[in-house]
C-alpha cells in the first residue's frame, strides 16, 4: 500500500506510546486517523494536539474487550470517513512476576486485552477493509516476547506468541483479498506498558501487588535503572517503522536487532531437537 495519502487508519491503544506514534506518522503521510483508547484524559490531550495541526482525525473511547463498543467504533469510523484501510491492533497490557504467583484474574485481564482485543479488531474491521476493493493492511502489535520466552513475563509472553501465530496465519489467508499484514515485535520502547495496572478493571484484581512488567514496586524501580530500559527506543521511531512496513508490505517489524542472537539460539535448539527425534525414530524404525 505505497500510496497512503487519504487512506483511513483505525488504531487501538492510540492515545499514548506506540499507538500515538503511529497516528502521528500516519497523519504526517497524509492519512486520516481514528485514535481509539480506553483513557479519556489521554484522548483529550491527543484531540488538542491533532486539532492544532489540522490533521483529519477522530478520537474514540473504546474498550477493545467490548465487542459492541468495537462495532460502534467501526460504525463511527465509517460515518466520519466513509472507509477504513488500515487496522492497527495495538492495545496491550502486561503483568510481571513468577508464573507461580499468577491467578485467574491476571490471565483473564491480559488475555482479554492482548488476544481477545486483537480478535475483536480483526472480526470487526476486516470485512470493512475488504469490501471497498481498494486494498488494506493490518498491523498486530506483538512483542519480542512473542519470539523469545522472558522469565517473569509468562502471561504476557503467552499472549504475544499467540499474536505472532495469528498474524503469520492471517498473512496467507488475506493475500487473495489484497490486504497486507505486519506483526510489530518491539523490544524496549518508552511507553506506558510498564504502568498497565492503571487501566486494570476493578473486578479483576491481581494476585499480588504487581506493578506492571517488573512485579513488585522495588522490581519496577530496578527495571527503570536497567541500561536496556534507559536506552529504550523513542515511540516515534516505531511509528515511522510501522508506516514503512505498511508501504513496503513488510511482515515482521523488529525494532531491536540486538535480540536476533537470542532468537537464533531458540531456532538452533529447535533444530537440534528435530535432529535428535529423527535419530530416535530411525533407531526404532518408525
Amino acid at each position: 500500500m505505497r500510496d497512503v495519502a487519504g487512506k483511513v487508519a483505525f488504531i487501538t491503544g492510540g492515545a499514548s506510546g506506540m499507538g500515538l506514534a503511529m497516528a502521528r506518522s500516519f497523519s504526517r503521510a497524509g492519512m486520516k486517523v481514528v485514535i481509539a483508547d480506553i483513557e479519556q484524559s489521554a484522548l483529550d490531550q491527543v484531540a488538542e494536539e491533532f486539532a492544532a495541526s489540522n490533521a483529519e482525525h477522530l478520537t474514540l473511547k473504546v474498550d477493545v474487550t467490548d465487542r459492541d463498543a468495537m462495532e460502534q467504533a467501526a460504525a463511527a469510523t465509517i460515518e466520519r470517513f466513509g472507509k477504513v484501510h488500515v487496522l492497527c491492533n495495538n492495545a496491550g497490557v502486561a503483568v510481571g512476576g513468577s508464573i507461580a504467583d499468577m491467578n485467574y484474574n491476571d490471565w483473564d485481564w491480559v488475555t482479554r486485552v492482548n488476544i481477545d482485543g486483537v480478535v475483536n479488531g480483526v472480526q470487526t474491521f476486516l470485512p470493512r477493509l475488504t469490501e471497498h476493493g481498494e486494498g488494506g493492511h493490518v498491523v498486530n502489535t506483538a512483542s519480542i516476547a512473542g519470539h523469545i520466552a522472558i522469565p517473569g513475563l509468562s502471561v504476557y509472553t503467552a499472549t504475544k506468541f499467540a499474536v505472532v501465530g495469528l498474524s503469520e496465519t492471517m498473512r496467507g489467508d488475506l493475500t487473495a483479498h489484497n490486504v497486507g499484514v505486519s506483526v510489530l515485535c518491539p523490544g524496549f520502547v518508552a511507553t506506558n506498558i510498564f504502568n498497565s495496572e492503571r487501566n486494570r478493571p476493578e473486578d479483576l484484581p491481581g494476585s499480588s501487588t504487581l506493578q506492571g512488567m517488573g512485579g513488585t514496586e522495588q522490581q519496577d524501580e530496578e527495571l527503570a535503572l536497567d541500561p536496556s530500559l534507559s536506552n529504550a527506543l523513542d515511540p516515534d521511531v516505531v511509528g515511522d517503522m510501522v508506516l514503512h512496513a505498511i508501504q513496503e508490505d513488510e511482515f515482521y517489524i523488529f525494532t531491536h536487532p540486538e535480540f536476533s542472537a537470542a532468537a537464533d539460539l531458540r531456532s538452533q535448539e529447535m533444530g537440534d531437537a528435530y535432529a535428535r527425534w529423527q535419530t530416535y525414530r530411525e533407531e526404532r524404525s518408525i
